[in-house]
C-alpha cells in the first residue's frame, strides 16, 4: 500500500489558514474524520478517510482499545506468582535493585508484598485470573494474556504517550491516528476514530488521541456517553436545517476558493468538518440513544448499575459504574457503524496507597461491562473482526510502597520492567497466556515483548506492516513504532 506525503503548502497567511476552530470548537471536532470534500459530490471515495487497502489480509477491521491510565496492578489481577505469597515481607535481593529507578520507593527498607488476592484457573485453557475479574475470567478462552510487557518509561504521561503513540514525546500520533491513516473509514456520518472516557481523566489527557504530524483528520474525536454527544453540535432552535444547509454551502464555496488560491491541506480538514458536522446532528443523537438496546443488554452492561458507596479515592466525582457501562456499550454500538478505532480511558489505576479498596472498586467498575462486551461482540459475530485490548502504561511493583520509610505499606510503585496486558478477538490467539515473569514478577523470565513490539502486532492484525505504514515528517519517514528501535511482530500472539 502506498501512501501520500503530507506536505504543507507554503502560504504567505498562515494565520488564515490555521484556526483555532479546528481544534478548539466542538469540543476538538477539528480533529473529526475527513471523509470527503462533499459526499453529494461523489468524492468520498477520493478523500483521504476513503477505505484503504492493507499490505496483506487483515484479521481486525476495528478496534477497541480500553485503556486503564495510571498503571494497574497486574500482580494482583492477572500474574499469579506463588512463590511471591512465600517470600511476603522479605528484601529483594541487591543484584534485581542496582540500578534501577522508583518513583516513590525507598530501596533499602522496602519488602516483597504478596497479593491479597486469590487466584484460580479459568476456562479450557486454564488461565489465571484474580478474584476480582470474575466476568472477563469467563472470557479466558477468547482472551491473550501476555504478562511479560514491558517499557522504557516509569513515569505516567511518558507511559501513556508510548503506549499510545510509540515514544514518550509529544507532538506523536497516536495509534488510532495511525490506523485511520492507514485503513480509512467505513462511516460517513461519525468519526473514525472516537474517544470515550470515564473517571477523573488521564494525565496524557487529549496527548493521547491526537494526529500528531498527521492531518488532523485523522485525531480522536472526544464524544459524551450522555446528553448532547458533543457540544454545540445541535440545530439552533428556530434555525431550519434547510437555512443551515444553505449556509455551509456558502462557506464551502468560500473555503474551496481559498485552497484554490493557498494549497493548504487543512482548509480541506475545515470544510469536511463542517460537513461532518451537519451529517453528525442525525448520526451521532442516534448513536447514543440506547432506548431500542433490550432490558437484558442493558443489564448485561450494567448500564443502570448503582454507584457503590465505599468509593475509591482515585477516581474522582460522578457515578462511574454506569458511566463505564455505557462506555463498552457504546463501543459496540460504534463498531457495528462502522467506526474504525474506539479508545475507552479509564482512570486512574495509580495505587500506591489504598490498594485493597480503591483496585477492587476500580476492577468492579470495568470487570462485568468488558465481560458483557467481548461476549455481545461475539454472540453478533463481531468478535473475528474486532479487536478488544485492555492494558495501561505499566504495571506495579511486587515490592510494596514504603514512602519516606512508612510502615503503613498499603500501595505499590510504578513498575516498566514487567506487566500484563490481553486483546480478545480480531484474529489474536484466544486461549493463549504469552510470556513469563521471574518468580516475584520482576522481570519478564521467557518471551518478553516491548510496547513498540505489541504495536507493531496489532498491525500486522488489521493488515499493516509497520514498517511500512509511514509519513515523511521533517525529512524523515516517521513510523508509530520507534525508528530508533528494531521493533519485532510477535507472531505467537496472533491466530
Amino acid at each position: 500500500m502506498k501512501h501520500s506525503r503530507y506536505v504543507p503548502a507554503a502560504s504567505p497567511w498562515p494565520s488564515l489558514v490555521r484556526r483555532d476552530f479546528l481544534t478548539t470548537a466542538a469540543s476538538g471536532l477539528g480533529g473529526a474524520a475527513l471523509t470527503s470534500m462533499l459526499a453529494a459530490d461523489g468524492m468520498a471515495a477520493d478523500g483521504p478517510l476513503a477505505t484503504k487497502s492493507t499490505h496483506f489480509a487483515p484479521r481486525a477491521k476495528n478496534c477497541i482499545f480500553i485503556f486503564n491510565a495510571g498503571a494497574p496492578s497486574q500482580l494482583d489481577l492477572f500474574n499469579h506468582r506463588p512463590e511471591l505469597a512465600k517470600l511476603d515481607g522479605q528484601a529483594l535481593p541487591a543484584s534485581l535493585l542496582e540500578g534501577v529507578r522508583f518513583a516513590f520507593i525507598e530501596k533499602e527498607s522496602a519488602r516483597l508484598m504478596a497479593a491479597r488476592r486469590n487466584f484460580r484457573q479459568n476456562g479450557d485453557s486454564g488461565m489465571w485470573f484474580s478474584e476480582l475479574l470474575p466476568n472477563i475470567a469467563t472470557c479466558a478462552d477468547d482472551i491473550c494474556m501476555i504478562n511479560s510487557m514491558h517499557t522504557d518509561q516509569f513515569n505516567h504521561h511518558p507511559g501513556q504517550l508510548m503506549m499510545q503513540c510509540g515514544q514518550a514525546q509529544f507532538g506523536l500520533p497516536s495509534m488510532g491516528a495511525w490506523i485511520s491513516y492507514g485503513l480509512g473509514t467505513e462511516n460517513q456520518n461519525l468519526p473514525s476514530y472516537v474517544v470515550l472516557t470515564s473517571g477523573r481523566g488521564s494525565s496524557g489527557g487529549a496527548t493521547l488521541w491526537n494526529s500528531g504530524y498527521l492531518p488532523s483528520v485523522y485525531a480522536g474525536v472526544l464524544l459524551r456517553n450522555q446528553g448532547p454527544p458533543i457540544l454545540n453540535l445541535e440545530l439552533p432552535p428556530g434555525l431550519p436545517a434547510s437555512l443551515e444547509r444553505a449556509g455551509l454551502d456558502a462557506i464551502r464555496d468560500l473555503n474551496q476558493q481559498n485552497f484554490q488560491r493557498i494549497g493548504d491541506p487543512e482548509i480541506t480538514s475545515r470544510i469536511a468538518n463542517y460537513e461532518l458536522s451537519f451529517r453528525m446532528q442525525s448520526a451521532a443523537p442516534e448513536l447514543t440513544d440506547l432506548s431500542g438496546e433490550t432490558s437484558a443488554t442493558l443489564e448485561a452492561y450494567g448500564v443502570n448499575r448503582p454507584e457503590p458507596k465505599k468509593r475509591s479515592g482515585r477516581v474522582g466525582t460522578g457515578d462511574h459504574f454506569p458511566s463505564f457501562g455505557r462506555n463498552c456499550l457504546l463501543a459496540r454500538r460504534m463498531v457495528e457503524r462502522g467506526v474504525r478505532f474506539v479508545n475507552i480511558v479509564f482512570a486512574s489505576w495509580d495505587h500506591h496507597s489504598n490498594l485493597e479498596n480503591d483496585l477492587s472498586y476500580n476492577a468492579a467498575c470495568v470487570d462485568q461491562p468488558i465481560g458483557a462486551l467481548i461476549k455481545d461482540l461475539k454472540q453478533r459475530g463481531l468478535l473475528d473482526e474486532t479487536l478488544v485490548v485492555w492494558g495501561g502504561e505499566f504495571g506495579r511493583t511486587p515490592l510494596g510502597e514504603n514512602r519516606n520509610n512508612s510502615r503503613n505499606v498499603t500501595g505499590r510503585d510504578h513498575h516498566p520492567n514487567a506487566f500484563s496486558v490481553f486483546t480478545a478477538g480480531g484474529g489474536s490467539r484466544g486461549g493463549y497466556t504469552h510470556g513469563e515473569t521471574d518468580e516475584v514478577g520482576w522481570n519478564p523470565a521467557v518471551d518478553p515483548v516491548h510496547v513498540n513490539d505489541f504495536q507493531a502486532t496489532l498491525l500486522k492484525l488489521f493488515g499493516l506492516d509497520h514498517m511500512k505504514i509511514t509519513f515523511r515528517h521533517q525529512g524523515v519517514d516517521k513510523r508509530l513504532t520507534n525508528i530508533t528501535r528494531e521493533a519485532q511482530v510477535i507472531e505467537e500472539l496472533i491466530t
